[in-house]
This record gives C-alpha cells, structure tokens and sequence, in this order.
C-alpha cells in the first residue's frame, strides 16, 4: 500500500502496524530515499562484480593480494583515533533485535552490544520494524517488558551500542523507491541512523555500526560514501559514525589493509566473523576438485587456514591503530548437566584465552551466562587495559598460500553428514518461523552456521573428495534418503517451527546441481 504521506516515488508493500508509524515517518523515508537514489546503481554494480570473480574462481582462478593496491598495503598510515565508548571491547555480545534480547544484552556485563538485523535475525517486516522500535526505545532509556510474570528494563550500566544492518546482497522488498525494492543494508542503516544518531551523539556514544558479508575494498569504499552523505544530510560532524567490518569472506581477508583504508575516517577495526568465513571458502570453491573440507566440527580456529586468517587480521588492525576483534564462539550454558556445561564453559575459556593471548582486544559471544567467562580471560591478559591495540605481531608472516591452506580434508562422517542436514532443516524451519538464533544441539545456531550445513553437504555430493570414512561416496540419494530421518528427529525436540517446509527446501539446495549463493534469498521470498 502507499501512505498518504509517503515521499515521492516511495511505496510501502507491508501493513503499518500499531507503532510502526513511528518508524516510517515520510522524513526517515525520504532519507532511505535519498539513499537508494544516491547508491543502488553502484550496489548492483558490485553485486555484479562479485558474480564475475566468482565465475573465474569456478574457472580456476586463485585469490591473491592485489597488486594495484600494494602502496597501500605497504604506506604508513592509521585509522581515525578511536572514541572513548569503543576504546574497550574486551566483551561483546551479539543476538538478535527483540526485546527481551536487546534488555538483556545490554545488562548483560558485556562492554559492548551488536544488535543484529542480519544473520540472528529472520527478516520479516515486524521482526525489522519492531526492532528499530525496540532499539529506538531503548536508546531512551525507555524500554521495558513484562513477560511471564518477571519485569525487564535497562539497569544504570549498560553496553556500547552497536548495529549489524543486512549485507549488500540482501534486498528490504516491503519498501520499492520509483518501483526498485530498496537495499536491506541502507534500509537498516537508514532507518536507524535517522533516527537515532543525534540522540546516541548526546548521550556520549555515537552511532557505531557492524558491516557484514563484504567480498571487496571497493564494497567497503560504497559504505564510506554512505556514511559520508548521512552525515552530511544531517549536519552531523564527519567521522560521527564508526563501523568494524565482519572479515567473514575469504576474498575479503584479501584486502583487510585495504578495508581498514577506505573506512578509515570511519573505522572501529575488523572482527574474525569465523563461521561465515568457513562457508565463504567452501562457496569460492565449491567445484574445486581439490577442494573438501572435512566435518565442521573439525574446522576450528587452529587448522591452518583459519589461523592464518584469525593472525593476518591481527596484525593488520594493530599495524593500523584499529582494534582486532574475535569472533564468536558457537557454545552456550547447558541446563541440567553439569558435566556437559563444564565441558562447554573450558571451550569458551580457551577459546577466549588463545584470542587474548594472541593480541586480540575482544571477542565475541551469544549468551548473556557466557560474559563473565569471556570476560576474565581478557582481564587475565590486559588488566585494566583497555585494548591490546599496541600489540603488534611483527613475527606473523601470512602469505597467500597460507590463507589457501585447506585442511583437514578428513574425516567426513556419517554422524557429520547427519548434523549437517539435522541442523539445517532445524534452522530453517525455526527461521521460516520467525526466529533467526536457534539453540540447537547446545550450540547457538545462526544462519552462518546454517550456510555452512547446507554448503558442506552440497560440496560433498559435488566433490569425488567427498567420501565418508567407511568409504561410501556422499551422494544426492544418500542426502535424500536421511532426510526424513533427521527431521523426525529434530520434529520430536517438539522446538517450533515449519520443519516439513525446511525440510524440502533443504533437500533442493542440497542436492541441486546449481549452488545458491545465499540460501536466506530464495527463503526471503517465504516471509510476509
């Protein structure tokens, strides 16, 4: 439907809900007007960039460090000095945007919070809108809820804020400017920054973003000039706004320095966004017969590939004054086992201890009962420091070969193959329902972790690698005939969700012969 105070050329294809009216004001609508006109021509551009170097990696191509951004790789030169609200960030927590999230991760201890419009999130229009209500009340010192007889509000210390829009391929299509759905990434952005950044400047913070999914210095260079034009638009000082960009693509551990480069009057660092990088690399070399990674539960932080990447970054933020900033963890508290929560709560520690110990000025988790844990083994190794930024690892030596270093290869399993599928119909299903962070075989579930299932499975199927350690070659029938096992099983947890639909949407991405870049595109078109 149209407004009737809709800007020019701007349609809303969604209902305005009770409150939502607070949100969709014709001013902040103009402003991701604005936005869209300015920008979507360079979006599209890039989005076709990245299909064409994904078309000459399937052709054999390998990544490497560009030679005709080496001066800047090699000049001397450091980002922005950072604000005093995001000079400590040995904690941060991330989730999704509802509102018992967002109250709790604020009070969680945690120094800093990453409310996420993006992969903890499914992206349904009231999921969207209310969290831009929910983030906007609480930015107050507004919000609260009751629920279940127990009473939420923000207590006197809170985290620093910050904000995780959807990544450039993702399109808001509740909202069409001169009939061109608009960018999930500016309409987030947009809605948020319009609204919020002079508040959030009064109050001593800022508005301080997270950038996901970027394949390119030039995609960071896009975000640059919108951050540049929204300040602009609202007469706010040039550098108000800070953003860290999630290295969750292997093209873009490329091009860290040159990230860091183009944000740099703008930059809060780079975080080591695991998952989403694991799924990354089995994209970029999906046909790659030389390619096959092995179960994901043994594709940690410490197999070459990944601790190449986790130190490259490391190095070059600290080279830059930026802060560096783990990734996340997937294990959570589990409830009535002690001895199994124990096990998980060592897992958090070490994995916190090797990131500190390495130079790291944070890291991340997912579980407000995870903080304190996370947090100690920071404090054991800065102290009272705020950051380790001046940590510099000299002695790192990554090279391109390093970042290309695939192991281990073995071994896939059939218990693998099976939590693959397990997890991707549960997450799926529990997504098409509403729900973007899944609890799932006490780990928590995003659609990275997801992306990784579903891609691991495809790649198996597609690889002569892909060969079970009983010697059984992963195939489409052998994909096809588990299936119903393990969404009986996931069916009898009695969790939530369209499982039956999951399950079939899966089994197609799976065992296609075409690999879908982003299975959140076609399962976008699901939602209302």
């Amino acid at each position: 439907m149209t407004t009737p105070s809709a800007p020019q050329g701007v349609t809303l294809n969604a209902p305005l809900q009770p409150g939502f009216d607070r949100i969709l004001t014709p001013d902040a609508l103009a402003f991701v007007a604005q936005l869209h006109r300015a920008f979507e021509p360079r979006r599209q551009a890039l989005l076709a960039a990245r299909a064409a170097r994904t078309a000459r990696l399937d052709a054999g191509e390998k990544p490497d460090f560009l030679a005709e951004t080496r001066a800047v790789r090699e000049g001397d030169w450091k980002i922005a000095p950072l604000p005093q609200a995001l000079q400590r960030r040995r904690v941060e927590i991330t989730g999704p945007v509802d509102r018992k999230m967002i109250i709790n991760a604020f009070n969680s201890g945690a120094d800093s919070y990453m409310a996420d419009f993006e992969d903890a999130n499914t992206p349904n229009w009231a999921n969207q809108i209310e969290g831009q209500i929910n983030l906007f009340d609480a930015i107050r010192r507004t919000i609260h809820l009751a629920q279940n007889g127990k009473t939420y509000a923000l207590g006197d210390t809170i985290a620093t804020l910050q904000v995780r829009p959807r990544g450039w391929h993702l399109d808001e299509k509740h909202l069409l400017v001169d009939g061109q759905r608009v960018s999930g990434s500016l309409f987030d952005f947009g809605l948020f920054f319009f609204h919020n950044a002079r508040e959030l400047i009064a109050r001593g913070a800022g508005p301080y973003f997270y950038l996901p999914k970027m394949e390119s210095h030039l995609e960071a260079r896009l975000w640059n000039e919108v951050f540049v034009l929204a300040q602009n638009t609202l007469g706010l000082p040039q550098g108000s706004i800070k953003a860290t960009v999630l290295v969750e693509t292997i093209l873009a551990a490329f091009e860290m320095d040159e990230i860091l480069f183009e944000l740099r009057e703008h930059s809060a660092g780079l975080n080591a966004g695991r998952w989403d990088y694991i799924f990354s690399a089995i994209k970029k070399f999906k046909v790659d017969h030389d390619f096959c990674l092995a179960d994901r539960s043994q594709i940690t932080m410490t197999v070459p590939f990944m601790r190449a990447y986790a130190l490259l970054l490391l190095k070059t933020c600290h080279k830059r004054g930026a802060p560096a900033i783990g990734g996340m963890s997937a294990l959570i508290p589990i409830k009535n086992d002690a001895e199994k929560n124990a096990k998980a709560m060592e897992g958090i520690r070490m994995d916190k201890r090797r990131d500190a110990t390495d130079g790291y000025d944070g890291g991340w988790v997912a579980h407000p009962g995870l903080v304190s844990v996370a947090m100690e083994e920071f404090v054991a190794v800065l102290g009272d420091a705020p950051n380790q930024i001046g940590k510099t690892r000299d002695d790192v030596n990554v090279g391109a070969a390093d970042l290309l270093d695939f192991r281990p290869e073995a071994p896939i399993t059939e218990a693998g193959l099976r939590n693959n599928i397990n997890v991707g119909v549960h997450y799926l299903g529990a997504w098409l329902a509403g729900s973007g962070a899944v609890p799932i075989h006490n780990l928590m579930e995003d659609a990275a972790t997801a992306e990784i299932s579903r891609s691991q499975v495809w790649q198996w199927i597609q690889s002569p690698k892909g060969v079970l350690s009983d010697g059984r070659k992963v195939t489409a029938d052998l994909v096809r005939a588990i299936i119903p096992e393990e969404l009986a099983k996931v069916k009898a947890t009695g969790a939530t969700g369209q499982f039956d639909k999951a399950a079939q949407i899966f089994e197609q991405m799976a065992t296609s012969a075409q690999f879908t870049d982003f299975l959140t595109l076609p399962l976008y078109e699901e939602l209302s």
